[in-house]
């Protein structure tokens, strides 16, 4: 399994703290790994063109570490929805810009971790669904369960849709973004249970673990 595309429950539940995890992972491992974030909302202005903390967290993960915009090839200012963002900068997401970036880094690597955006439903145009980027991509799916009340209807939907849609799903993480969520860990056997693919990793919550940790949080694929 050379990549894979990782989507989480719903935005702002870990999917790059879960992807970095990954990248780390790997590298512990003996691969080289990059990451790939294809499309983010949410970026800053600098001299060298907008730039977004997600992507550069998968970029500093990274090694080899790709160019900013191999990694990122649609970027955003406003954090909103990536369709409504694209359109209001007269931007059309296109399939091939992301499928030929994904080509390149895969050229590189021995294995490339591609983060989506939002949760799995996510439209990217009016005639785009995030879907649509990973069946163009050929990837399997791994999703990222943010651990707070109302989690595993949110797992077990987004598991049914990834399915629904024609991917394949070969895992998920779990990340304790709530320190208060009451018995999480019984969450975490239940969807142990129900969502019948591999867990990969269990993420401690707070700030960004050292690389080390990262890579003994999560399991490669």
């Amino acid at each position: 399994m050379s990549a894979v595309f990782v989507t989480g429950t719903d935005t702002g539940i870990g999917k790059t703290h879960a992807s970095v995890a990954l990248l780390h992972a790997h590298r512990a491992h003996g691969r080289s790994a990059i990451g790939m974030k294809p499309i983010a909302s949410g970026c800053r202005a600098t001299s060298e063109g907008l730039r977004n903390e997600d992507a550069e967290a998968l970029i500093a993960a990274s090694d080899p570490a790709p160019t900013y915009a191999a990694c990122n090839p649609f970027a955003f200012e406003r954090a909103i929805a990536p369709h409504i963002a694209a359109r209001d900068a007269g931007v059309e997401i296109t399939l091939a810009s992301v499928v030929e970036a994904f080509g390149d880094l895969a050229s590189r690597a021995d294995r490339v971790v591609v983060e989506g955006v939002g949760g799995w439903s996510v439209p990217l145009s009016d005639s785009l669904m995030q879907a649509d980027l990973v069946r163009a991509l050929g990837i399997p799916v791994v999703l990222v369960v943010g651990l707070r009340l109302g989690c595993i209807n949110h797992a077990l939907l987004s598991a049914r849709a990834i399915v629904a849609d024609g991917c394949t799903l070969v895992g998920w993480i779990a990340n304790r973004i709530d320190p208060e969520m009451a018995v999480a860990d019984a969450n975490v056997a239940t969807l142990r249970e129900r969502l019948g693919v591999p867990m990969l990793g269990d993420l401690a919550h707070g700030a960004r673990a050292d690389a080390s940790s990262l890579a003994q949080a999560a399991l490669p694929l």
